[in-house]
């Protein structure tokens, strides 16, 4: 990469797309429209589950506004799903859980819409109701899915009646270890099921073409969106084109196909325009939330401190459909070791069917779960044997040169400065002398998804740029961070790029937003493109110049040879006349990492890649009387591995630490037998600005291998910590260990009268 003085990355420069967001001009997937466009909305099962015997639709469509209404019947495909196809768009046969979609209607509006939905007469049977993880594994349970063997799915999966998935992770002979060890310590924890909390709900439009698709839609994963509706609707993917305008918010809970098969069936059946947006209230019920887990920890030491073994088993409930819970119960294994050495280990994870509605990719997806239990431990541990928990944490972390818990060799760890960073700006040293004011810490690991990103640059006569990509701007800024890379290394502004993104039918592919992987994907695919244009340009620059083209760099909006330069403009226009323009293409895929596969068995995220590290502390107050928590400071000490965007960088630390708040301490989607007890935001209770305390964001800046400039993944690890980070602080300013979340008032309260 360029190695002159940096003028573009690692500066504060404004978003891209900030003008058109701050003044109103862009457009939303919520906003958009088309010409003549019918409205549909959802008819749900009001059963967790239940046969569905007979649909009458004849009185709906007789409705007012009334176009069409689609059921099961109207759709060709299979299922399809991520790990496992086990998801249809409509309940053929059986509804698994309420709100699971059974029919829709197309309307003239939303409101003629809604109105005919009660007018389809459906006759059910209802069935047991599979409620939780442990009823689901009891050896006599009901199957949620009872042809669960005659489904698709990816070959590493261990699976067997209502689990999805059994992963395990050995290492070692824990068994023996627990025996010879000096103490040992058991402990259980749960965690809750949280919704992403996005502004504008998951909405599409769809129009067909004959038998072309074209939608538009806010997905995080526009190609992703194109094979499986072809897949749904038998069609080649070549016919299906997905666009995305602006979306409004997303943390995973967009990567999944949501509405847009079900904007697309009422587009076909009434051979016109159809959109589907989501109301509030479906979204609480039936979004794709943070899966809620229970997990039970064994940790074994030596008289010197340090972890001989660990075992362990996470439960993750995913609901009706397997989903991205197949791909927790993976990677929950890593976040249950943590960024420790330990010799011996024995941990399982089971993605287990319920008869609630499915779960999904939610920012960090095992992150927060597994470390909340992990670093819970660790300081329940240290505090029992009396020893400080940041000296217990630096005896045990991993090192450079380690071995990860997979056995992939650790490099450019930095979990120990990012430990002593934290502890030192929360005063881990000073005493406290306050009554009901404490202090926590924790720490941890994440990987970053890797897969392809490829761009087309083009370097127009005018000297500016465009830029096509494949991949979404969700709100983070990431896009913002791959172009700054480009701008760096073609040496241009930033205001000299234009982005065109996230259009099946003009963009080259991109894996997608998600797992923190934007910035340095698409960063590294323009840093490519950089190079083939460099291949176009620099011999028509030489001939100019009266130079060798090995001469020559890019220098800022010019190419340079010693003391000559010619503009980068001149080159450009040169090149279309003569040949075609100055345009390249450039592509990168993240190299696997190397793991040993006899520790393994079931996991389908087996390693942390181009892992980043990261501690996070609190100095909080207890109320002694009502378990009120006050958040005085938060701190996040995150290694970038090389801030891009510093603001954008400090931007997403704080939005996830606020959003983590909110799992910790207020929020929760509550079921009862199958139903949803709090489907509103009145009952669902999120942070607000007012709940948001002083974040104070430390950049630590240990180079990467994988990344430009040796950057590393930052939109998902602010959220994984502040659970267990909370709740070691808050057991700090009451002595209360709130093991099960939200950390709630009345729980410290209550714990407070239990003495526990």
């Amino acid at each position: 990469m360029t190695v002159h003085k940096r003028r573009i990355v690692g500066n504060r420069l404004p978003r891209i797309d900030a003008t058109s967001k701050v003044t109103g001009a862009i457009v939303y997937g919520a906003d958009y429209a088309r010409n003549g466009m019918i409205h549909g909305a959802i008819l749900r099962s009001p059963h967790p589950h239940a046969r569905i015997r007979n649909i009458d639709a004849r009185e709906a469509l007789a409705a007012p506004g009334v176009f069409c209404v689609v059921t099961a019947a109207d759709i060709p495909s299979e299922r399809f799903g991520s790990f496992v196809k086990d998801i249809d768009v409509f309940a053929k046969e059986v509804v698994r859980y309420k709100g699971h979609p059974v029919a829709a209607v197309g309307a003239r509006t939303r409101e003629e819409a809604e109105a005919a939905l009660p007018l389809i007469r459906v006759e059910y049977e209802e069935l047991p109701v599979v409620a939780t993880v442990e009823e689901a594994m009891a050896d006599d349970a009901r199957l949620v899915h009872e042809e669960w063997e005659s489904y698709e799915a990816n070959a590493t999966l261990v699976r067997r009646g209502n689990i999805a998935n059994h992963t395990r992770l050995t290492v070692g002979d824990a068994d023996a270890a627990f025996a010879g060890a000096w103490r040992v310590f058991e402990h259980s924890f749960r965690t809750n099921l949280q919704h992403p909390g996005y502004t504008e709900p998951r909405a599409a439009v769809a129009e067909w073409d004959q038998d072309r698709l074209t939608v538009w839609s806010s997905t995080q994963t526009p190609f992703e969106q194109q094979s499986t509706l072809a897949a749904i609707f038998r069609i080649p993917a070549s016919n299906v084109r997905v666009s995305v305008p602006a979306i409004g918010g997303a943390f995973g809970g967009k990567l999944r196909i949501g509405v847009e098969h079900v904007a697309a069936a009422l587009a076909r059946k009434a051979r016109r325009p159809a959109k589907v947006m989501l109301t509030l209230e479906e979204e609480i019920a039936t979004g794709y939330c943070r899966q809620p887990a229970h997990i039970r920890l064994k940790l074994g030491v030596d008289r010197d401190l340090r972890i001989v073994a660990k075992a362990g088993r996470m439960l993750v409930d995913c609901g009706a459909m397997s989903g991205s819970g197949v791909g927790v119960a993976s990677s929950g294994l890593l976040m249950l070791a943590g960024p420790y050495v330990i010799p011996n280990l024995a941990i399982e994870g089971f993605a287990v069917y319920t008869n609630k509605a499915p779960t999904g990719s939610f920012r960090a997806p095992s992150g927060p779960q597994g470390n909340f239990a992990c670093e819970s431990q660790m300081d329940m541990v240290a505090r029992e044997l009396g020893v400080d928990p940041l000296e217990f944490r630096l005896k045990n972390i991993v090192r450079d040169g380690d071995k990860g818990p997979t056995g992939q060799e650790m490099g450019t760890v930095s979990v120990e400065e990012c430990l002593l960073k934290a502890a030192e700006a929360i005063g881990w040293d000073k005493p406290v002398v306050e009554p009901g004011r404490g202090r926590g810490i924790a720490c941890g690991w994440w990987t970053m998804t890797g897969q392809s990103s490829n761009v087309f640059v083009k370097v127009n006569p005018d000297g500016r740029v465009v830029v096509n990509s494949g991949c979404a701007e969700i709100g983070s800024g990431a896009i913002t961070g791959a172009m700054q890379v480009l701008a760096e290394e073609l040496g241009v502004d930033l205001e000299d790029i234009t982005v065109v993104n996230a259009d099946t039918a003009s963009t080259p592919f991109d894996f997608g937003a998600q797992g923190s992987r934007t910035a340095s994907m698409v960063g590294n695919a323009c840093a490519d493109a950089v190079r083939n244009l460099a291949a176009k340009a620099f011999p028509v620059a030489a001939q100019i110049m009266g130079v060798t083209a090995d001469s020559c760099s890019f220098g800022y909006k010019a190419i340079v040879s010693g003391n000559q330069s010619v503009p980068l403009a001149q080159v450009a226009a040169s090149l279309q006349s003569g040949a075609g323009g100055l345009i390249a293409e450039g592509s990168y895929i993240q190299p696997g990492t190397p793991f040993d596969k006899d520790r393994t068995s079931g996991m389908v995220i087996p390693v942390v890649n181009s892992p980043s590290y990261h501690a996070h502390a609190v100095d909080l107050t207890v109320d002694e009387e009502t378990g009120e928590v006050t958040i005085n400071k938060y701190v996040v000490a995150q290694d970038v591995g090389f801030a891009i965007n510093p603001t954008y960088i400090e931007g997403q630390i704080e939005g996830g630490v606020i959003q983590a708040i909110g799992q910790t301490m207020y929020e929760e989607i509550v079921w009862e037998n199958g139903e949803v007890r709090n489907g509103n935001l009145t009952d669902y209770k999120m942070p607000t600005a007012e709940d948001a305390p002083e974040v104070v964001s430390i950049l630590v800046e240990r180079a990467g291998l994988t990344g430009p400039y040796g950057a590393k993944g930052v939109g998902e690890p602010p959220v994984i910590e502040p659970p267990a980070t909370l709740a070691n602080a808050v057991h700090d300013a009451s002595g209360v260990r709130v093991t099960d979340l939200p950390i709630t008032p009345e729980k410290i309260a209550l714990g407070r009268v239990r003495g526990n």
